[in-house]
């Protein structure tokens, strides 16, 4: 089976697309910074408490939900660097948008994991940097938790794009295990171990910067240094979440690049 070659007005390349990730850290440690102001408040996302007998969601489900619909009106999800969490629930766009150049393969673009992404986030990543325990304050641990999903979703998402950029650049180097289904193959060809490791050090260092406490010392005292979130946690939901989410992402594309 031959490759598709898709044209685009957009050129993409590893070293753009690495750009857009490194500046995507820094709203993703922002967020988790800003989610660590509030305990786990899972009654949040775990109960329904709608007083709307027909409505079954959580708050948080509720809350995304409606968000979504709003950004959605406005053109949001006509960019292919945005994907919903809810796919039943997108409106078209009450406005007119940007039209997007096609820079990924038009079989493969609708890959979305958010609903993985969804039960990840709240039963395992957020448990690991916030603290135990329940203030009642729902509504703004709802929009804090948007903040971090969507920016997540984002940057995971990003796999298609890095996928799509690999194949051009050398599809017959992917074509053999995407014909047989190899995705243990297409996962060996798209890890480089020094790259995420790097990767993990630069987001360690950057939650050190934008999370430190802030404290004024008189004369030569120093004072001890405390982080908003742990740092080595930051490190760590890059390690065990984000980069192995996105090259999930990153295989889903390419098993669906020769359709």
């Amino acid at each position: 089976m031959s490759s598709v070659v898709v044209e685009s007005d957009v050129q993409l390349s590893l070293d753009s697309i690495r750009e857009s990730l490194i500046r995507q850290e820094d709203t993703i440690v922002f967020s988790l910074i800003e989610r660590a102001k509030f305990p786990l408040n899972s009654p949040a996302f775990e109960e329904s408490r709608c007083l709307d007998s027909g409505n079954s969601s959580s708050l948080t489900e509720f809350f995304v939900r409606e968000i979504e619909t709003i950004q959605a009106k406005v053109g949001r999800y006509d960019n292919p660097e945005e994907n919903p969490f809810f796919l039943d629930n997108i409106p078209q766009s009450v406005f007119p948008t940007h039209k997007y150049p096609q820079a990924l393969y038009p079989k493969a673009s609708s890959v979305n994991i958010n609903k993985r992404l969804w039960d990840v986030y709240f039963k395992e990543l957020l448990p690991s940097f916030v603290k135990p325990g329940d203030d009642g304050n729902y509504a703004s641990t709802a929009a804090s938790d948007l903040a971090c999903l969507q920016a997540i979703s984002r940057r995971i998402h990003y796999g298609k794009f890095v996928a799509e950029v690999k194949f051009s650049d050398a599809p017959h180097d992917y074509e053999p295990a995407i014909c047989s289904k190899d995705t243990e193959a297409l996962m060996k060809l798209l890890t480089f171990e020094k790259v995420e490791e790097m990767v993990k050090k630069r987001v360690e260092k950057k939650a050190e910067t934008f999370g430190q406490e802030v404290k004024c010392v008189s004369g030569d005292e120093e004072s001890e240094k405390n982080y908003k979130v742990d740092p080595s946690l930051v490190s760590r939901i890059y390690g065990e979440w984000l980069i192995p989410l996105t090259k999930d992402v990153e295989v889903e594309y390419l098993l669906r690049r020769l359709d």
